[in-house]
């Protein structure tokens, strides 16, 4: 990787927070990457989707894809694909999903315990973690790849606007 940001840290004091951070993430233009979303149970992955999808202007309900696996978005921007591998009982089922052909350009691939999907999903473009800490959250987001890193980049900079926005 360049000289880039490799990871952010930043607390998560409650539930807006998170999905702040999806927003965040929305306005730093994440086409064409694939970003995995680990933690474990309630720790806020579909929070965290939900407020990336509410601000690239989707307004139909999110649900964790838990039982079905994927779900398609069409936004203005493009297309999303947001996958919970929670149930996922053998990663070659991907295969059948077509996992290969949803991400690309002018795509995002969101995908929740993609730890479940080893060794058949593409690798990620950015990683965030999500982490209990007390009754609030701690999120550690890291640049897998050169487009994940620009995007870490992009990111780090929505959240400066945020937060002077805020202030």
């Amino acid at each position: 990787m360049g000289a880039g940001r490799r990871a952010l840290e930043l607390a998560l004091p409650d539930e807006a927070a998170t999905r702040a951070l999806g927003a965040a993430l929305a306005a730093a233009g994440p086409w064409g990457l694939c970003v995995h979303l680990a933690g474990e149970l309630g720790a806020g992955k579909t929070t965290l989707a939900r407020g990336l999808l509410r601000a690239l202007g989707v307004t139909g309900p999110v649900r964790s894809p838990t039982f079905t696996l994927v779900e398609p978005y069409a936004t203005p921007q493009g297309e999303v694909h947001h996958l919970d591998l929670y149930r996922l009982a053998d990663p070659e089922e991907l295969e059948f999903l077509g996992v290969r052909e949803l991400g690309g350009p002018g795509r995002l691939l969101l995908v929740e315990w993609p730890e479940r999907g080893a060794g058949v999903l593409p690798s990620p473009d950015l990683r965030i973690e999500l982490s209990h800490a007390g009754n609030a959250r701690r999120a550690r987001v890291e640049a897998r790849s050169p487009a994940g890193e620009a995007a870490l980049g992009r990111l780090a900079r929505a959240l400066e606007a945020a937060d002077s926005a805020e202030t």
